[in-house]
């Protein structure tokens, strides 16, 4: 047998394969002369594609000269002195004479932006939107007036581009809210799941916010600040993602996220801010003025929000549509990451030299930016979110304090109970142990006979039954969230298995990709409340400004506490010892010798 012929093939079989070999070889045979006559036929095009450029150079030339000689005897020749209409967004042009390429050594890119224009001018149509139709004269203005690769043209600077110029002055006075009614009319005309869990949250808490409101307009001294215009746009709920998400709001998916959400804008109302929502990609290009096409070109007009909530996705799309204005405007975005974001991730070149580059990472943001659900780390934002109240004043009956040997089981999808059987059963034997995991229709449950399953509940069935429980029961998975704050309000025990190692990217598929390396530990969570969110908030609105290079003012330099610390001891390790926090914006202040020779 021929060593080539695999074993078990009879001779019919060999001879038909022989045959199949000839015919493609044949085949093969065919497809490359094919190919060298698409070759040949290329080569032609490319001298075709010359000569008629060499044509058109010639006939511009031809005008040009025309023109120039217009200029020079317009007595002789018939004009209209009618103003040429046009739209705002579209740049002059100028005769072919003025339209060589400048080589400016303040505009060191301007000839290779025209060269990359000449050939990719037709990629996106928002460059025929601006004027741009392939001539170098049309190129250079836009690339003088729209962007500012090339020097400006027609005596204009570059503080006139559309985008770049301030809108009007905006001076309303923003003043503590005792009413969420101006939410409710922003959010009420959108009855998707999410939309809907948002609304039914912030109705559900409207009166610990409007208190807290009450609150802190009592207390405060502060100077009242100028009202800011927020746009809060949740990038997970728009487009395909968003229709995925929005299926799994009501299965059991994850809704930590839609409560940071709620919280957020009914904090931002009660702070007396203009608030604007959005879920949808078309609804954002409207908001920020995206000319039409992929989003190669900037965005039309300034900017008219003073700040831009959004998550990851939300800012991929926003740099999908804004073009050039992105790297402009993104002092402006403020960032909610759950897990937050470590800066060897953020900062791009440092993550692609030393192996940090993850899907979510490298936009190179102020870590600052990224606002997290859980005070992780000093580097990002605590956002944070508020635990409902354990006790409300309409439930102050004896009932509402009695609780029965009953668990709860933290754990909304069937997934997450695998391989944990043993764990929940050795709780059972103490207490009656209860879930309320998703529960498709016409399906067999694969939860162990012994527990009770509510299956989904609303928020408000939820937290009934958390006041009747002694514990809160962790399977390890979700590593956190807002209900085991909300358990630990209600008077619940929360258990959580330790992990040893602990759990990181390294030995862990949730966490791989994700911008972080932190270790998911046993913690103690804290109760959140209305009022310490409002302060949190109001701090970041007021003091955090990314937009300038100077070194930080806040928090004030009276507020820095030097310790020194072991060799190989974190600053917040040490400064948790002296019951600190450490702050990276007072870095600056001891980030000199003499801060070490005193």
């Amino acid at each position: 047998m021929n060593s080539d012929e695999p074993a078990g093939r009879s001779p019919e079989e060999q001879g038909h394969r022989g045959r199949s070999s000839h015919r493609l070889a044949l085949r093969l045979g065919i497809l490359s002369t094919q190919v060298e006559e698409l070759s040949l036929l290329q080569q032609r095009f490319r001298l075709d594609q010359q000569s008629l450029a060499l044509l058109v150079e010639k006939e511009l030339k031809t005008v040009s000269q025309r023109l120039d000689r217009l200029s020079r005897h317009p007595h002789h020749h018939h004009q209209s002195h009618t103003p040429q209409s046009r739209d705002d967004h579209i740049p002059h042009t100028e005769p072919s004479k003025m339209c060589e390429v400048p080589m400016d050594p303040a505009y060191p890119v301007c000839a290779e932006k025209v060269e990359y224009l000449q050939a990719h001018w037709q990629s996106d149509p928002c460059y025929v939107f601006y004027g741009v139709n392939g001539t170098t004269c049309s190129i250079l203005t836009y690339l003088s007036q729209i962007e500012d690769f090339c020097p400006p043209r027609l005596g204009r600077s570059h503080s006139g581009l559309p985008w770049h110029e301030k809108p009007q002055s905006y001076k309303k006075k923003a003043e503590i809210r005792t009413t969420l009614n101006q939410l409710f009319e922003v959010i009420s005309n959108n009855t998707s799941p999410a939309m809907r869990f948002i609304q039914t949250r912030v109705e559900r808490m409207s009166v610990g916010w409007t208190q807290a409101g009450l609150k802190m307009r009592q207390s405060s001294n502060k100077t009242v600040s100028t009202q800011m215009r927020v746009l809060l746009y949740l990038g997970a709920l728009a487009g395909s993602i968003g229709q995925h998400f929005e299926a799994m709001v009501e299965r059991g998916g994850p809704l930590g996220e839609l409560v940071q959400w709620a919280d957020l804008s009914a904090c931002l109302t009660i702070l007396g801010q203009n608030l604007t929502f959005s879920t949808s990609q078309h609804h954002l290009h409207s908001l920020i003025g995206a000319a039409p096409g992929r989003g190669s070109c900037p965005i039309q007009r300034p900017l008219t929000f003073d700040l831009i909530y959004t998550d990851y996705h939300g800012l991929a799309h926003l740099q999908g549509a804004m073009g050039l204005a992105f790297q402009h405007y993104q002092c402006r975005f403020r960032i909610l990451d759950s897990f937050g974001t470590e800066p060897a991730f953020n900062l791009g070149s440092y993550a692609r030299r030393w192996g940090y580059k993850t899907l979510w990472g490298s936009w190179g943001l102020h870590p600052l930016q990224y606002m997290t659900m859980f005070p992780h780390t000093p580097d990002n934002s605590f956002l944070g979110f508020v635990s409902e109240e354990a006790v409300r004043e309409e439930e102050r009956e004896p009932d509402a304090y009695r609780k029965d040997r009953i668990a709860v089981v933290y754990g909304k999808q069937d997934y997450m109970w695998q391989g944990k059987s043993e764990y929940v059963d050795v709780i059972s034997e103490e207490l009656e142990t209860h879930a309320t995991v998703y529960q498709p229709p016409r399906h067999a449950s694969n939860l162990p006979s012994f527990i009770r399953n509510h299956g989904l509940l609303t928020q408000k069935h939820f937290l009934q039954l958390l006041r009747r429980a002694k514990v809160f029961v962790g399977l390890g998975f979700p590593y956190e969230g807002p209900a085991p704050i909300e358990a630990v309000a209600l008077g619940c025990v929360f258990l959580q298995p330790r992990f040893e190692p602990p759990h990181s990217s390294d030995n862990t598929d949730f966490y791989k990709g994700k911008p972080t390396t932190r270790q998911v530990k046993p913690f103690t969570p804290r109760e959140f409340t209305c009022e310490g969110m409002l302060e949190r908030v109001h701090a970041y609105i007021t003091h955090q400004n990314f937009s300038s290079k100077s070194v930080p003012a806040w928090p004030p330099r009276s507020a820095l506490r030097v310790h020194l610390g072991p060799l190989g001891q974190s600053c917040v390790t040490v400064c948790h010892r002296y019951t600190l926090v450490c702050e990276p914006a007072l870095f600056h202040h001891v980030n000199s010798p003499a801060a070490f020779t005193r």
